[in-house]
């Protein structure tokens, strides 16, 4: 009866599909061409139409997934450049320029690239594998369970492979941005390595960087050669399992193996071989998975370089309620303060070690001593470039700590020993001490400055271009515009640091003439090597460094006398320029 019962059903099947058939014969082949010509053009102009269709669809995928992409790679871009800028110059010098390039560059586009296959192949894939699963499930589940018994396997070779492709990829980034450096090295010193016939030194070193990274990219390679023939191996491995029992099932005319029942019904050759066609179909884009994969692991270590960079903590951070300051007029004190820098060796000196200095309003103050002492890391404390260790700044009794940073900047002006220009015109570079300034008031920071002596001069006069680092302009030209900077800007803080030593005697001296008119009113804090006789007119007072302490602080004729480190570096300046004439 249950035998009757089953071969009912079954007719019952065939007849509903019967019916089916024939209502579509009758529906679609009086609609048909009966021509063979006709026929096979008609095959081809709806394979043409379905081909367009695919295209059309691919096509709109791309450009939204792209466009997708694209936008989160830019604001991943945007939000790691606004990050890196409201870390303090501490944190934000700790890796160089050039790494910090590679990550914004190379580390950026390998995330982007792994981002458009998310998008892409990775959806259109698994869904391929996933509907070739199910319909192998529907020709036979249990045959198709045992092929499924491989997929731990898979995922232990994927996690593996995809551990090793990672930290791989991190070293060849890493690789990529010692690469970067070189060339940012060699470009910025061009002009040394010319001269001194560097030449050959730079293109070794510049190989034996690039060598590293071939080596790195190799491991990359190795390790990404790998996935596609072993997924295939396996996918052939899980496919077979379930053959070899599917073909002893068909030969053998049985539904049982080791009397375990693995079909509801004796199979034919028909229906192993849709079973084989599903289960190979889940090859192609498992493979295809594999290779992905790997490029998302790479696209995984550099997503964490760039990460890691927007996760910096900055050591200067802005107080929660921040004390108002008014315009400086009282004084600037140094009380207590000592300083370390990161990565500095604890049984090394520190940088500054309980250094007290106090800085009445409207004096003018020269700090004096060798290289290392001290001087320009002191200073750096008052715009809080860095942050004291131990100890406090206080500008009119006010810790600077406790004073929104930009605030508290907006009364600083600095000129640096090496000026410091955009790719720019003059007129930008100018009002880029204070970005509301009108031209009226550029104009007059540039002629205070004396800038306006040889823009003049130029055809495009203020929109004149100044180069990449403002290498269009001579060294005093620069050092003018920076001073005409730091006008504008009218701050009550002025830092002077090594201003006007890597310039020519003339321009030093016409630099010294704009100060003096400038300074007044002002508390100008100088850093010096020496003392030349432009300074001594404009200081009122001298602090002497050594080794991070101040070791004597008064007026230039009383230190000549008492402290023989101020009296050295004097009499070597007048040395050197005796020996000059």
């Amino acid at each position: 009866l249950k035998e009757r019962a089953r071969l009912q059903g079954k007719i019952a099947e065939k007849t509903s599909k019967l019916r089916r058939l024939n209502w579509a014969r009758e529906q679609l082949l009086p609609h048909l061409p009966r021509d063979a010509f006709d026929s096979m053009a008609l095959v081809m102009g709806l394979l043409m139409i379905g081909t367009l269709l695919k295209g059309i669809g691919i096509f709109i995928q791309d450009v939204l997934i792209g466009s997708a992409v694209e936008k989160s790679v830019r604001g991943v871009r945007e939000a790691c450049f606004d990050h890196c800028l409201s870390l303090d110059y501490q944190t934000l010098s700790q890796d160089g320029t050039a790494p910090l390039m590679a990550r914004f560059t190379n580390d950026i586009n390998v995330m982007s690239n792994g981002l458009k296959l998310m998008g892409g192949k990775v959806v259109r894939e698994p869904l391929k594998a996933i509907t070739c699963v199910v319909m192998a499930f529907w020709v036979n589940w249990q045959l198709t369970l045992l092929s499924l018994l491989f997929v731990p396997i898979f995922a232990a070779v994927f996690y593996r492979y995809g551990k090793a492709l990672k930290t791989a990829s991190h070293r060849m980034m890493e690789s990529m941005s010692r690469i970067y450096e070189t060339l940012e090295e060699s470009f910025h010193a061009v002009k040394v390595i010319i001269a001194f016939n560097g030449t050959i030194r730079q293109k070794t070193k510049f190989r034996n960087e690039n060598r590293e990274y071939y080596h790195k990219a190799m491991q990359v390679v190795r390790v990404d050669s790998l996935t596609n023939p072993t997924t295939e191996l396996l996918g052939l491995a899980a496919v077979s399992i379930a053959l070899l029992p599917g073909a002893y099932l068909v030969l053998r005319s049985t539904r049982e193996i080791w009397d375990i029942r693995l079909t509801t019904e004796v199979m034919d050759v028909a229906r192993l071989s849709l079973l084989y066609a599903f289960l190979a179909g889940t090859i192609d884009p498992i493979r295809k998975l594999s290779s992905v994969y790997s490029r998302l692991k790479r696209a995984s270590a550099a997503t964490d370089r760039i990460f890691e960079l927007i996760d910096r903590v900055p050591q200067v951070t802005a107080p929660e309620l921040p004390q108002q300051i008014e315009r400086h007029h009282r004084s600037i004190e140094f009380h207590n303060v000592s300083f370390r820098y990161d990565g500095q060796v604890v049984e090394a000196p520190e940088a500054l070690s309980k250094v007290n200095l106090l800085v009445e309003a409207g004096e003018v103050l020269a700090l004096v001593g060798g290289n290392g002492s001290g001087k320009t890391t002191l200073v750096h404390m008052l715009p809080r470039l860095f942050d004291p260790t131990e100890g406090s700044v206080r500008i009119d009794g006010i810790d600077v700590r406790e004073v929104n940073p930009i605030e508290l900047r907006k009364q600083i002006g600095i000129v640096t020993q090496e000026p410091l220009l955009f790719n720019d015109t003059v007129f930008e570079n100018i009002q880029f001490g204070r970005l509301d300034a009108t031209p009226e008031e550029v104009h007059a920071a540039a002629r205070q400055a004396l800038v306006t002596e040889f823009v003049e001069q130029f055809p495009d006069g203020f929109e004149t271009l100044v180069g990449e680092r403002g290498g269009r302009l001579s060294g005093g030209q620069r050092q003018r515009v920076t001073l005409a900077r730091a006008i504008l800007r009218d701050p009550a803080i002025l830092i002077l640091d090594e201003a006007t030593s890597a310039i020519d005697a003339s321009s030093e001296d016409k630099i010294h003439e704009v100060l003096q008119e400038f300074v007044c009113d002002r508390t100008v804090l100088m850093i010096t090597h020496s003392m030349p006789p432009g300074v001594l007119k404009l200081v009122t007072r001298v602090a002497v460094m050594d080794n991070g302490r101040i070791i004597a602080t008064g007026r230039h004729e009383d230190l000549l006398q008492s402290c023989p480190i101020y009296r050295q570096a004097y009499y070597a300046r007048i040395h050197v320029n005796t020996d000059a004439a």
